[in-house]
């Protein structure tokens, strides 16, 4: 059971989330309010995600299609196997739902039914893969999950139907279920239903397409379609790959016409597992002081990649009107490997004729998946990724990107580090270019950072183990609060830079945004603290905390402590580069860790 439920704030070191009150961070808020719901979001010794905070309440789908262009990457092998082969895209698409889905379904127990699992299904083969990818023992870590997030459901709705409806103007806090009930006036000649942006989101290392079901779910709940792949190049911790038994998606064929291969022991079931691909000579080459993999992680890259656009050209035909095309090759099917008992039941894809763009579109990274992002803004001048014309980039891992000095960012760029990864220098250094590189192209950048804030901090497991976070990553910040600061940054930024025939008539996220003071417009931090700096042994890995234990367990310590933090700096973000700055100019953060 996760011990956030049983122990004080004060050994946290920061509130528990289920609560609202003032978080420990400097200037700290405390996170937008999210009511509890079900029976399940109310058991206090259970890990759970709090629910979102926009207008719209949220669906899923959960879609796996054969690839058009099926393909290995690389000459890598393990067993004598190319492990790095697109043969099907699996992606969970996060959207608003429609006005009624929480009203139709009655009863507690049909709600629970209808709202998917955050742990990936099979729960067992996908635990197994966490303790394969942790290098931990298999049964053990199943034991953990099975007693922390087992049965944890995402705060969404399974094959609901989309959003057709205007939310009121107002941001959704207390009365969240009374806002998503209510709704709002179409804008003065414009439709009467509202499209929405379309965001495409790349997970980090040891991630799955539910692991961001936090920032995912927040984008959808403010009015974007958003599509959270699973990459199949051994980065997720375990993915499963279906195949037909014939036709063109079938194994035979794939090997005849893709030159893709099968391990021997995989054929006598149905579907392969794509487990996690560790470097052949260094496994920690994504921590300071090592080697990176330049060959593996460049071929994951461009696995990647291939990934992203066969996922929008499956978005552009569903919202061309060919849903049920899609649908039919799709291989989740009830009874497949990892496809829940609702398959795509109740979906009625004539909902979804134009009502996304599938042009302006946004990319969205973590860790990794920032890395991947990055790669795909610098081939944007191929004709394949012209759809994407902004960029946010979280805790951009910097250490695989590829320099390419014929191609250069030439979109509006966010970037958002945690406190943690700010004090690698190396890797701060490649996101300071990044982002001036946007500047230099003369297109809107910024690169913040979120106080007291760890790597994790942009993904669900700072919300489910806050105990971690706290006790072992030394995260100060509210793990929920860390969420809507992101959140708040990512659609300041939207606001400012996504394509205007978009943006008019009145996109829906615009109603929620609040009009006061905001955060791309905070002043630029000149010199890098240096406060919770770790010895290097702990860099990228959790921050330090002066002693630490007196601060714990002694509220009068505590309370200087983050005193004297106020004095430093008032606010809960820093910012380093905006388009005000530039790097002859007044701010020193430009040069300072070169």
């Amino acid at each position: 059971m996760p011990t956030s439920s049983i122990f004080p704030d004060f050994v946290l070191g920061h509130p528990r989330h289920a609560k609202t009150r003032q978080s420990n961070a400097p200037k700290g808020h405390k996170p937008k309010a999210r009511p509890p719901t079900g029976f399940r979001d109310k058991v206090p010794l259970y890990g759970k995600l709090p629910k979102y905070t926009g207008p719209y309440e949220v669906g899923t789908i959960d879609l796996e299609v054969p690839a058009r262009e099926p393909r290995t990457f690389s000459d890598i092998t393990r067993q004598k196997v190319h492990v790095l082969a697109l043969e099907t895209v699996l992606m969970t698409i996060y959207y608003p739902a429609h006005i009624n889905v929480a009203v139709e379904i009655k009863t507690p127990a049909a709600k629970q039914k209808f709202r998917p699992t955050w742990l990936s299904r099979p729960r067992d083969l996908t635990s197994r893969g966490y303790g394969r990818f942790a290098t931990l023992p298999e049964r053990l870590t199943m034991l953990w999950f099975f007693c922390t997030v087992w049965f944890t459901k995402l705060p969404a709705y399974k094959n609901a139907r989309i959003a057709d409806h205007w939310p009121q103007y107002g941001r959704a806090s207390a009365h969240h279920r009374k806002t998503t009930r209510r709704k709002g006036d179409p804008p003065p000649g414009g439709p009467e239903k509202p499209k929405f942006p379309l965001i495409i989101f790349s997970h980090g290392l040891g991630g799955t397409r539910t692991a961001y079901s936090s920032v995912c779910g927040e984008f959808a709940s403010h009015g974007f379609v958003v599509v959270a792949l699973e990459h199949r190049d051994g980065s997720g911790p375990r993915s499963l790959i279906n195949h037909p038994k014939d036709g063109p998606a079938s194994r035979p064929n794939r090997e005849r016409m893709g030159n893709i291969e099968h391990r021997p022991d995989d054929l006598d079931r149905p579907y392969d597992m794509v487990d996690f691909v560790f470097p052949k000579h260094d496994k920690y080459d994504t921590t300071p002081g090592h080697k990176v993999d330049k060959e593996l992680r460049s071929a994951q890259i461009d696995l990647r990649l291939a990934e992203i656009h066969e996922a929008y050209l499956v978005m552009r035909d569903i919202c061309a009107g060919n849903g049920a095309k899609v649908a039919a090759s799709n291989l989740r099917l009830k009874g497949a490997i990892g496809a829940s008992k609702a398959g795509l039941d109740g979906i009625d894809w004539s909902y979804w004729t134009d009502r996304f763009h599938t042009t302006g579109v946004t990319m969205v990274g973590h860790s990794f998946g920032a890395t991947t992002a990055v790669e795909l803004l610098r081939q944007r001048d191929e004709s394949r990724f012209q759809y994407v014309t902004q960029c946010i980039v979280y805790d951009i891992w910097g250490m695989p990107v590829r320099p390419n000095p014929s191609h250069h960012i030439q979109v509006p760029l966010l970037g958002i580090n945690s406190e943690a990864f700010m004090y690698w220098a190396d890797n701060f250094n490649v996101a300071r270019d990044i982002a001036q590189e946007a500047l230099d192209a003369g297109q809107p950048a910024w690169l913040l950072t979120v106080r007291g804030t760890v790597h994790i901090s942009q993904s669900d497991f700072c919300i489910l183990y806050p105990h971690i976070a706290s006790l072992v990553l030394k995260m100060t910040a509210d793990p929920v609060r860390a969420i809507d600061l992101n959140l708040d940054a990512s659609l300041d930024f939207l606001a400012r830079v996504i394509p205007q025939h978009i943006l008019r008539p009145d996109q829906p996220f615009l109603r929620t945004l609040v009009e006061d003071k905001k955060l791309l417009d905070l002043p630029i931090l000149h010199d890098l603290p240096t406060e919770h700096q770790p010895d290097t042994k702990w860099m990228a890995i959790r921050l330090k905390i002066p002693h630490e234990g007196i601060k714990r367990i002694t509220p009068g310590s505590r309370k200087r402590y983050w005193g004297k933090l106020h004095k430093m700096g008032e606010e809960e973000v820093w910012v380093h580069l905006s388009p005000e700055c530039t790097r002859g100019g007044k701010c020193n953060t430009c040069t300072q860790q070169t």
